[in-house]
């Protein structure tokens, strides 16, 4: 198929009046080459047909059709202005379509950006109900540690307020004596006795005064001065195991964690030390 011959001429000035190519073939076919008037007249009577745009084509061999020539000041006035017309109305109804052509871009635009936004919220309520289950599991889990440490702290406990002679749960309101403090026998003639007697007291009156602080729940065995105070008596470390104080470093240290620090149990061996003290009859301290 070949593109439908017209008059050159005519089609020439339909297209400088602003028509399209396609429209003004399709109008000078229609209206057989008559005029400017005639073409111009039927676009008018089909400017709704969608097909007006569309290029007419026909199956023979191209004809060339030669039409007299006619001067342009012969289009009536009439003609100008449909053709005016026409050519607002185009502008317009491309306006309106361009309008709603973004109309239609923006209203998918916005859907598409909610669908994302949407998608990223489940995305992050996803992503945060897992760290909530994750960071419970551990809180669990914390738990479940802390409570081991716990019974293993009120073990030990138990197990030291044995050893001192004490029943394995406090008794609020109650007194008691720690025999373990039989462990040093001594006499009050005995001055070491009674300096070890004291000097073990500072250090656990030091204690239950500061129990955050480090330095009076650490001592260093070799120390001269704890040796030929304490530290010379047999059974005066072991004391100091039975209040809490655990050796460390290679058994060069005497420790106290903060965590197995037993008030009651440090306060009845500061008492029994205190009546070791001033009590006459204590035992005699053996080396």
């Amino acid at each position: 198929m070949v593109i439908q011959q017209v008059d050159k001429r005519l089609l020439s000035e339909l297209e400088a009046m602003g028509f399209s190519e396609a429209q003004a073939r399709k109008a000078l076919h229609h209206s057989g080459n008559l005029s400017i008037e005639a073409a111009v007249n039927w676009i008018i009577d089909n400017e709704n047909d969608a097909a007006t745009d569309e290029m007419p084509m026909c199956l023979q061999d191209p004809v060339n059709i030669e039409i007299e020539e006619i001067d342009p000041r012969l289009i009536s006035e009439e003609v100008k202005l449909c053709a005016q017309e026409l050519r607002n109305r185009s502008r317009k109804k491309k306006a309106e379509e361009k309008k709603k052509f973004e109309s239609e871009r923006e209203k998918e635009r916005i859907r598409v950006g909610k669908e994302l936004l949407e998608a990223k919220e489940m995305a992050e309520e996803r992503e945060r109900k897992r760290f909530l289950a994750q960071r419970k599991a551990e809180k669990e889990e914390e738990r479940r540690a802390r409570e081991k440490i716990r019974q293993k702290l009120q073990q030990d406990k138990a197990e030291r307020r044995v050893g001192l002679g004490l029943p394995r749960e406090a008794v609020e309101g109650a007194t008691s004596t720690i025999p373990a403090t039989s462990l040093l026998q001594g006499t009050r003639e005995d001055n070491t006795v009674t300096r070890a007697f004291r000097t073990l007291l500072i250090y656990v009156r030091n204690v239950v005064k500061n129990p955050e602080e480090g330095k009076f729940r650490k001592i260093r065995i070799s120390n001269p001065a704890f040796q030929d105070r304490v530290g010379k008596f047999r059974d005066a470390i072991k004391f100091l195991e039975l209040c809490g104080f655990e050796r460390v470093e290679g058994g060069n240290f005497l420790f106290l964690p903060r965590e197995k620090i037993d008030m009651g149990v440090l306060k009845v061996a500061g008492a029994e030390l205190q009546n070791a003290i001033t009590n006459p009859f204590f035992g005699l301290l053996s080396r």
